[in-house]
C-alpha cells in the first residue's frame, strides 16, 4: 500500500560525545522514508530542498524507491539546517544553529498520484500545514501525526484542529505529559486521545515505549543498543518503520500495531549506531529480522510454576 511522508528535508552538523560530522543528510521526511523503504511499496515523498542539495542525496533516496514527484527544489536559497551538540548522555543537546532557508516558506503541495494514499505520515512540521495536507488527501486508511513541544505552546489552537482529524499521534513522554497538562502518563494518554486520536503511542527513549489502541496498552521493551553514536533522527526512523510495517501488512488490527511498534524501534535501533542516516542505507531483511526476534525475547516473561 503506498505511504505518503510529509515533512522536512535537511543537512545536520552534528556533535555528540562520540564524534561529529559538518554536514549530513537529514530531516523527518529523510528518516521516515529511509526506515519505511525496508518495508513500504511505494513512498511519496513530499517536502523542499535548496540549489545545494547535492545529486548524491536525491540519488540516495530514489534508490530507496522513494518517490520523488513531491519533492520541491527552491533554487532561490538553501536547504534547511541544523547544528547541534549533544550532552554526554545523549539525552540532551543544544542548538547552535537553525537556518530554515527555504524550508521557511514550504507549501506542501501533494501531487495528483499522490492523493489517494493510504497511509499518511505527518511529520514534525507546523500544525496548520500538516492540515492542509490533510486537505488534499482523500480517505486515506491511517493518518498519523509526529509533533513537539515547540508547537504545543506555540500554536496550541491549530494542533488541536489537526489533532481532531488523525488516527494515531507519535509523541515522547514529555510531549505528552506538557499537551495534557497531566504528570501520569496513562492519565495523559487518556485525555490526548479524547483530542481526535484514536491511538496513541508515547516513545519513552531508553526505556522503549507504550501503545495506547482501543483498550489496550502495549508496553514494548527499548534494545540495549552498546555503541551510541548519535540519536538525531531516532524517533522519525521510529515513526518510518511503524509505518512502513503497516502499510506492508495492510493490518491495522491491535496485535500487528503491537508488531509495528517493534519494527518501529527496531530501526529506530539501528539508526542510533552511526551519524545520521548512515545505518539506514545499507540494512538487510535479515539483520531487521534478527533484530526483531531479539525484541521479542527481551520481552518474554516466563510463566510461574
Amino acid at each position: 500500500m503506498s505511504l505518503l511522508v510529509v515533512g522536512s528535508v535537511a543537512y545536520d552538523s552534528i556533535e555528540t560525545p562520540f564524534g561529529k560530522t559538518d554536514r549530513i543528510l537529514g530531516g523527518s521526511a529523510t528518516y521516515i522514508s529511509l526506515a519505511a523503504s525496508y518495508f513500504a511499496k511505494k513512498i511519496n515523498l513530499v517536502g523542499v530542498v535548496g540549489k545545494d542539495f547535492a545529486d548524491e542525496d536525491i540519488e540516495l533516496l530514489k534508490s530507496k524507491d522513494v518517490d520523488l514527484e513531491g519533492l520541491q527544489v527552491d533554487d532561490s536559497g538553501n536547504t534547511f539546517f541544523w547544528k547541534g551538540k549533544y550532552h554526554y548522555d545523549l539525552n540532551n543537546r543544544d542548538t547552535l544553529d537553525t537556518q530554515l532557508n527555504v524550508f521557511e516558506h514550504f507549501d506542501p503541495i501533494i501531487p495528483d498520484a499522490y492523493r489517494d494514499s493510504k497511509f499518511v505520515a505527518l511529520g514534525n512540521i507546523e500544525p496548520s500545514l500538516q492540515e492542509k495536507v490533510l486537505d488534499q488527501v482523500s480517505k486515506p486508511d491511517l493518518v498519523v501525526m509526529d509533533t513537539m513541544n515547540f508547537w504545543i505552546e506555540g500554536t496550541p489552537d491549530a494542533l488541536k484542529s489537526t489533532l481532531k482529524r488523525v488516527d494515531l499521534l507519535v509523541i515522547n513522554d514529555s510531549e505528552a505529559r506538557e499537551l495534557a497538562n497531566e504528570p501520569n502518563l496513562i492519565k495523559a494518554a487518556d485525555k490526548v486521545r479524547n483530542m481526535g486520536p484514536d491511538s496513541l503511542i508515547i516513545k519513552k527513549g531508553e526505556h522503549g515505549a507504550l501503545l495506547f489502541t482501543g483498550d489496550e496498552i502495549f508496553s514494548a521493551p527499548a534494545y540495549p543498543v552498546i555503541d551510541i553514536f548519535d540519536p538525531t533522527g531516532a524517533g522519525d526512523t521510529f515513526l518510518g518503520g511503524l509505518l512502513g510495517w503497516l502499510s506492508y501488512t495492510d493490518d491495522l488490527t491491535p496485535t500487528n500495531m503491537r508488531k509495528a511498534v517493534i519494527f518501529g524501534s527496531v530501526m529506530a535501533s539501528f539508526c542510533v549506531e552511526k551519524f545520521g542516516p548512515e545505518r539506514l542505507k545499507d540494512l538487510n531483511e535479515k539483520q531487521i529480522y534478527d533484530r526483531y526476534r531479539e525484541f521479542r525475547e527481551l520481552s518474554q516473561i516466563p510463566e510461574v510454576e
